[in-house]
């Protein structure tokens, strides 16, 4: 049994996991990431009673009961490079043994639910609205640098890279379905295509003083439609967490509150109210 060293995975002398600063026993096996720390708290607000609180860096956890279920709720920062740190640690400590450096025999399989803001892609995507992301369309690459490539949906990526034009200079895109067993627990809800920014300016079609290198971003997004689905918002981590949640044996999915339409380009009054309105949602679908 191969033995991970200790520059493949840094544990601490408390026996946590390094950037999240937990052990296995401070997490639930339904778990609620969010970008904003912020949120956590929104979240927790909610809980019966609450277990744990850690935080380090700009991962804060909190643990607790909701209606007779344990939930961890969990902020990993902006983008997928924080989300390649907190998957592949929440995997680690729930499947991998600290004391021996070994992979557990027996894997145990995470829920991992975002619920996250986003921007539409779509005129008749009303602001304050909820949106499942079916599937995520992942513009940063990550999935790239592994060897797996299973999850990956080859047909609809390939149509959209055909569709885009897509240059080649930039990383090749891939596209990810969410999980079944969550999208069924979230029935009801307006799904799409979540196109996942390796960037909150130029890569969202943003031009602030430096000009676009694809200024027609949004129309070519905006006009794609692959069997019925559409792309629908910009956000900057499902892919990611859609990639290497599944990968690694997990259920991925996300859920976000519409708080601008880039199309029409206009934007919540007040998002906060729409958010809160998720939050209770989600933690009742559990």
């Amino acid at each position: 049994m191969t033995t991970i060293k200790d520059t493949e995975l840094i544990i601490t002398k408390d026996n946590k996991i390094y950037h999240l600063n937990i052990d296995k026993n401070q997490i639930a096996k339904n778990i609620i990431l969010v970008g904003d720390q912020d949120r956590v708290f929104q979240i927790s607000k909610y809980f019966d009673e609450i277990s744990e609180k850690v935080q380090h860096r700009e991962f804060v956890t909190h643990t607790g009961v909701y209606k007779g279920k344990k939930i961890t709720a969990l902020s990993t920062g902006i983008g997928c490079d924080n989300i390649d740190i907190v998957i592949n640690e929440l995997d680690a400590l729930v499947n991998i043994d600290f004391e021996n450096r070994t992979i557990n025999s027996e894997k145990t399989q995470l829920n991992l639910i975002r619920l996250g803001t986003s921007g539409s892609l779509q005129e008749n995507i009303k602001i304050d609205s909820f949106l499942m992301s079916k599937y995520a369309l992942g513009f940063d690459g990550l999935a790239h640098f592994h060897e797996n490539k299973k999850c990956i949906d080859k047909n609809i990526t390939k149509s959209f890279i055909t569709h885009s034009n897509w240059p080649s200079q930039l990383s090749e895109p891939y596209i990810i379905k969410a999980s079944e067993s969550l999208m069924k627990r979230f029935n009801g809800i307006t799904e799409g295509i979540t196109a996942t920014a390796n960037g909150f300016y130029a890569p969202q079609g943003r031009e602030i003083r430096l000009k676009l290198a694809i200024p027609n971003m949004h129309h070519t997004l905006n006009t794609f439609e692959f069997n019925g689905n559409k792309i629908t918002n910009f956000e900057m981590e499902s892919s990611a967490l859609y990639y290497l949640g599944q990968s690694l044996g997990h259920n991925t999915l996300t859920i976000c509150a519409i708080i601008g339409n880039r199309i029409n380009q206009t934007q919540s009054s007040d998002y906060k109210k729409i958010v809160e309105k998720l939050i209770v949602k989600v933690l009742d679908k559990i």
